[in-house]
């Protein structure tokens, strides 16, 4: 800017202050609307009872058996019950989600 700020005055940066609020609010707008635009969509789940704000699943301990697998990673066919889907979710993203395995006592 070859010394052009250093002789601004006082006058000179009250004209100014508007065009430089209109293109920080434009550059913001911008850049928050290209950030939204190019997330990645991280919700886990992606399609199990979407129309109820929270899934939750509610079973009886006595109706469970002597053991019960139950899905973590939202990719299950049969969930709420695990079905192995975790496995190709492991491979393709290096993840080592499993299930969350529910067994009785030997008693």
């Amino acid at each position: 800017m070859g010394g052009y700020v250093e002789r601004l005055q006082g006058q000179d940066w009250y004209l100014l202050a508007p065009v430089l609020g209109a293109l920080l609010a434009v550059t913001y707008i911008y850049a928050y609307r290209k950030g939204k635009k190019g997330q990645k969509d991280v919700r886990v789940n992606r399609r199990i009872q979407k129309d109820v704000p929270k899934v939750v699943t509610m079973k009886d301990i006595e109706d469970l058996g002597d053991k019960v697998s139950y899905c973590r990673c939202w990719k299950s066919k049969k969930f709420p019950l695990c079905d192995g889907s975790h496995n190709a979710h492991n491979s393709e993203c290096s993840d080592n989600v499993g299930p969350i395995v529910l067994k009785r006592k030997d008693v």
